[in-house]
């Protein structure tokens, strides 16, 4: 009898594992297709977008060649649509805002690492978390307001220009390259720091040959992303750059890049017209740019790693 009753109990337990396994098996099956789904429909939607800005934006070689589009710095539709002043100004105010915006923000990545107190670190990350979600128009009121005016009153020009939009710019990809550099130091391991002080070397000689070469690949992502936000931003350097369709001789010139001239064009346009079909191809062109930055920032991270 308690071997019956053994058996049965036995049975009862394997059919109630199978039946447990059986709706996990199903669980899974089920949040897998969820899953799928979601990142299938997200690829759609992002594939559609593309496709869509590319297809209205290639309408313009019907009127205009590609040679005069990409290297014509004369912007003066219909005769002209050549777009390489805005290509060269969005270059040249993203690369002015890295060089100053770069080191001063890998300097204080390092001091809130390596060299603060807990409690100043406490204080400072959370203000430069606070700065990313500042919007634009802000910064681009402070620049318009103050900038401006210090490059009118000690450079020349009207204020407007290059000049003032890498330095707007420069201000608000900080908090990038702060926050990126900050966990890539954070994140090496502490024996590095401690071998080099083991070895003699000071503060300042374990940040330079040790911890910035060790962190470099977290440090180059840091700039690179900064770089693709700086390239994309578009009220606040539509607010200082003055907004003409000129090269930029110089650096307080007012001239335009991708962003800020299809915000001043595209409320002008109507759509399907050559010139709105031009704006799409420079937002296609702009589209381009910010995916080889984030493929950059993949390919140096992984060659730093290997």
């Amino acid at each position: 009898m308690d071997l019956a009753m053994r058996i049965k109990k036995k049975k009862s337990k394997a059919t109630m594992t199978s039946i447990s396994m059986s709706l996990q098996l199903r669980y899974d099956r089920f949040f897998k297709f969820v899953f799928f789904g979601s990142a299938a429909a997200v690829s759609l939607v992002i594939f559609t977008i593309i496709l869509f800005v590319a297809f209205q934006g290639l309408q313009t070689f019907k009127e205009a060649s590609a040679l005069d589009f990409f290297i014509n710095t004369t912007w003066s539709p219909p005769a002209h649509y050549g777009i390489f002043s805005f290509i060269f100004s969005s270059f040249a105010t993203t690369l002015l805002a890295l060089l100053i915006g770069a080191p001063l923000g890998l300097a204080g990545a390092i001091f809130m690492a390596k060299i603060a107190p807990q409690w100043v670190r406490d204080v400072l990350r959370p203000a430069t978390d606070l700065f990313v979600g500042i919007p634009s128009v802000v910064y681009g009121w402070i620049g318009m307001t103050i900038f401006v005016g210090i490059i009118r009153d000690n450079i020349g020009g009207s204020g407007f220009g290059v000049l003032a939009a890498g330095t707007v710019l420069s201000v608000m990809i900080l908090p990038t390259v702060i926050s990126i550099s900050e966990d890539s130091l954070r994140a090496l391991p502490q024996s590095l720091e401690e071998a080099s002080y083991a070895l003699g070397a000071n503060r300042w000689q374990t940040i330079r040959r040790v911890l910035l070469p060790a962190a470099s690949p977290g440090l180059l992502a840091a700039v690179i992303l900064a770089m693709a936000r700086a390239i994309g931003e578009t009220m606040a350097v539509q607010m200082v750059i003055g907004n003409s369709p000129q090269f930029p001789a110089s650096l307080v010139l007012p001239t335009a890049t991708l962003t800020s001239w299809i915000v001043v064009e595209m409320g002008n346009t109507p759509f399907g017209s050559t010139i709105n079909n031009a704006l799409f191809l420079m937002a296609f062109t702009l589209l381009g740019l910010s995916m080889a930055t984030i493929l950059l920032v993949r390919v140096v991270v992984r060659r730093r790693m290997v």
